[in-house]
């Protein structure tokens, strides 16, 4: 979830929860008992005024014992308590939330550049725990961990029970420590037993790097975390000595993370002093402008933002602040609209709280958060598509936000309703007929025995004339499915196309990792193909916005934090 860090101590609430050391069936009353501590420090009026919170607290201990002692099923005071401050928490917005122990860390975890494990990418298929690819130069990668092999066993327990999460968690641990996983690999009779060193392995957000053609450089951005920053620079750098003329970054399924990174990774794009983000609350210290502080040079690049709805957050205003200063063309689906800033603060117990404290405004003055008064439209995109970039739905035509604003240039922008795309450019459903293929890993699982058995080292590679007819064999060997159905889906020529490229996918992901994957997947991304194309418009736009720089026309609207009215400097 898209977090502001907040202050080291909380303000609210952590003050009044016991130590550590204390039962969880005291907590209620401890609670009590510090809101009448706390409320006579403040004077007579927050003491009066807490009588009736007095009142409401009793009433909250007499429920949590009568249904601890009275219940059918033996519940746990921490279970009811945590359940109770969910219940509270969910009456204000969708995203303030408690962190327990567990939850908090995985945040951090989330947030940190770097962490202690193996360096592998692992999924669940078809139930079991698998690895898609090794990092190269990490201790799995050193030790021979290829894609494809199943860990069938961590430290002497299965993995077919374990969710992702928990499999995940048991790899991790201290720098220097070793975990005993077993292998299972397709070929070989038995598992191999392995025990591998823990060793710091990046945690990267810029997934993707490379130049997508001679002229055009591709990020792909995943989320906002301590590394961006520097990672993007690193990218960007990269791609500018390989002659990068035109930037495509691809935003889609970004979820946001942390403020202070987005505001780095604008300064690559916005010029110097110019606003970002805005964010407003009801305190008075939740009014900050966040700006451009000039530490990179601009790109100064055509650029291409590809966003959808699971764009949001952080993601959301690094996007917005691009379109609203003219720097380049958004393209996709509109954005999940997630304005709400959270401030986590700490509480005891090693929890946490994620509370919202202030909005999001875009430098155009756009509120970038989505109406949320029906949880069941906001969760479900009812009425507005349900795009995730990963394809196979349509987004049905949305009527834009009716509160107009304007960008540098007078473009016209829309608000309250996430980001709304200069271009919008839907995805294609996919062939259906191919749904029980990806069942069953098929082509995951045919590139691991492709590569093994042909050992494909030059990425000139491409898929040669009857491999279509080697996969059917294989599937049907595979006894995934019979020879006249996978003959009858092929026959169809959408689905012959995109199983060759999924195949040649699966190959170099084998061969050379994820992003060489990636490479080949984006030929057939519609909204890929279709962004490159807008890469004239977007030249065009960057030419305004340079002239616009030099005779210094087009005031940047501004806002005044008491009235919201837009105004100009």
């Amino acid at each position: 979830m898209p977090i502001r860090t907040g202050p080291a101590q909380p303000r609210s609430f952590g003050g009044i929860i016991p130590a550590m050391s204390r039962p969880w069936r005291n907590l209620a009353i401890l609670v009590f008992i510090g809101s009448i501590f706390f409320c006579g420090l403040g004077g007579h009026k927050l003491l009066a005024a807490s009588e009736e919170a007095q009142a409401e607290l009793r009433l909250y201990t007499e429920l949590l014992q009568v249904v601890h002692a009275g219940y059918g099923h033996e519940v746990e005071y921490k279970d009811l308590v945590h359940a109770s401050i969910r219940g509270m928490l969910r009456t204000l917005d969708p995203h303030t939330n408690f962190l327990s122990p567990e939850d908090y860390q995985q945040m951090r975890d989330r947030q940190a550049a770097s962490f202690y494990g193996l360096g592998i990418l692992v999924s669940k298929r078809n139930g079991e725990l698998t690895v898609i690819s090794p990092i190269e130069g990490t201790p799995a990668w050193r030790m021979g961990l290829r894609a494809g092999d199943v860990i069938s066993v961590i430290e002497g327990e299965p993995t077919d029970t374990m969710s992702l999460d928990e499999a995940v968690t048991k790899l991790k641990g201290p720098k220097g420590t070793q975990v005993n996983i077993g292998i299972t690999r397709r070929g070989l009779d038995n598992p191999l037993d392995l025990s591998i060193t823990r060793a710091q392995i990046p945690q990267n957000t810029v997934r993707y790097a490379y130049m997508m053609t001679p002229e055009t450089g591709y990020i792909r951005l995943t989320d906002f975390s301590r590394s961006t920053a520097g990672e993007m620079r690193d990218a960007l750098d990269d791609l500018q000595e390989q002659g990068m003329q035109n930037l495509l970054l691809d935003l889609r399924s970004n979820g946001g993370g942390l403020l202070d990174q987005t505001v780095s990774v604008s300064n690559f794009f916005v010029p110097k002093d110019s606003r970002i983000v805005e964010t407003r609350g009801r305190l008075s210290d939740s009014y900050q402008s966040f700006y451009s502080d000039g530490a990179y040079d601009p790109v100064d690049v055509p650029v291409v933002v590809l966003v959808n709805n699971g764009t949001a957050s952080a993601a959301e205003i690094l996007a917005g602040a691009i379109q609203d200063h003219d720097i380049g063309l958004v393209a996709g689906t509109p954005t999940w609209g997630k304005g709400l800033v959270q401030t986590v603060y700490n509480l005891s117990y090693g929890s946490g709280i994620a509370l919202t404290t202030a909005k999001y405004y875009t430098p155009a003055g756009r509120l970038i958060q989505r109406d949320y008064s029906s949880y069941y439209d906001y969760y479900t995109h009812f009425g507005q598509g349900s795009d995730v970039g990963s394809g196979g739905n349509e987004v049905p035509e949305v009527a834009p936000p009716a509160e107009e604003f304007r960008t540098d240039l007078g473009r016209t922008v829309f608000g309250g309703g996430g980001i709304t795309p200069d271009v919008e450019i839907e995805i294609p459903d996919g062939p259906q007929i191919l749904t029980a293929l990806f069942a069953h890993n098929a082509y995951f699982q045919f590139g691991v025995d492709y590569h093994n058995e042909h050992q494909i080292k030059d990425r000139a590679w491409t898929p040669p004339p009857g491999i279509l007819d080697e996969f059917k064999a294989w599937v049907v060997k595979e006894d995934m499915t019979t020879e006249e159905a996978i003959t009858d889906m092929l026959e169809d020529e959408d689905a012959r196309e995109y199983s060759l490229r999924q195949i040649h996918a699966d190959i170099f992901n084998s061969a050379f990792g994820t992003e060489a994957a990636h490479q080949v997947l984006s030929e057939g991304d519609t909204q890929i193909q279709e962004a490159l194309e807008l890469m004239d418009d977007a030249a065009d736009l960057l030419e305004q916005r340079r002239r616009l720089g030099k005779t210094g026309a087009g005031a940047v609207a501004t806002l005044d934090p008491q009235t919201n009215d837009q105004g100009s400097k």
